[in-house]
């Protein structure tokens, strides 16, 4: 009997362990380095319903799930045919929480209620700013076409920082460059999806010059969920989920 109950008393112990090192430490934590690629090409619609609607949305999670404590950094890129050189927004979280570990309970929580409050102002005007770029209109020549690969080397600098970085492609992923050795997804798309991965495989070769690390990747697509075959091809979706691979990125997701 004292066995079992020794045995209980060590579980429990166990238990309440565990129970605390599971607590979300949200101001300690790595920061987080986020970038968002906004499509600003002719083949997005952003006045579509459907598209606007999905994307700001999306945009409104991504804010909510990324802005949590001081230096967190939000970064927005317009795609277009300048890609690398198209930033529209690079923000860094202020608000601070203060140091509560010697105060009393009554003054850490009004540390904990100061803090939650500035952090809910910063987050509502970084929404701001960035559902302006959302909606801002690409009337240049830049939008002849979409440069998807100038992306990568945003992302190897945001690698090199040290903090978590998470990627967002608000894009249809048609990749759109004339010259040689480049991809134009709107005259010549991969057949199917054993094309896909032979050409991200080919490409990756050139590619592998970036250093990405290990980015999350989100790719947040405009198409409605009847969309064809044409409109929304599988087989270029598939290209990027290789090549993202062959760079070494471990998660990429389809929205």
């Amino acid at each position: 009997m004292n066995r079992i109950i020794a045995f209980c008393l060590f579980a429990l112990l166990l238990t309440a362990c565990s129970g605390d090192g599971d607590k979300p430490k949200t101001t300690t934590s790595e920061p987080i380095y986020t970038l968002i690629f906004l499509d600003k090409t002719r083949s997005v619609n952003i006045d579509k319903a459907f598209v606007g609607q999905k994307y700001q949305q999306a945009l409104t999670d991504i804010i909510e799930q990324n802005i949590r404590q001081k230096g967190d950094r939000l970064e927005v890129y317009f795609i277009h045919e300048n890609t690398s050189k198209a930033r529209a927004l690079n923000l860094t979280v202020r608000s601070e929480m203060d140091d509560v570990s010697a105060a009393s309970p009554t003054d850490r929580e009004a540390a904990e209620t100061e803090f939650n409050l500035s952090l809910t102002r910063e987050k509502a005007q970084i929404r701001q700013r960035v559902l302006q770029q959302l909606v801002a209109q690409n009337v240049g020549s830049s939008n002849q076409e979409t440069d998807i690969w100038a992306s990568l080397p945003v992302i190897a600098k945001a690698n090199e920082s040290g903090a978590t970085v998470k990627v967002y492609y608000l894009s249809d992923m048609i990749e759109s460059v004339k010259g040689a050795n480049r991809r134009d997804f709107q005259v010549s798309p991969p057949k199917d999806n054993a094309q896909a991965d032979e050409w991200a495989k080919a490409d990756a070769e050139q590619l592998k010059k970036y250093t990405l690390g290990s980015p999350e990747i989100t790719m947040i697509l405009p198409f409605e969920p009847n969309a064809s075959v044409k409109e929304n091809n599988p087989a270029v979706t598939q290209y990027w989920q290789t090549l993202f691979s062959e760079l070494g990125v471990g998660t990429v997701e389809e929205q």
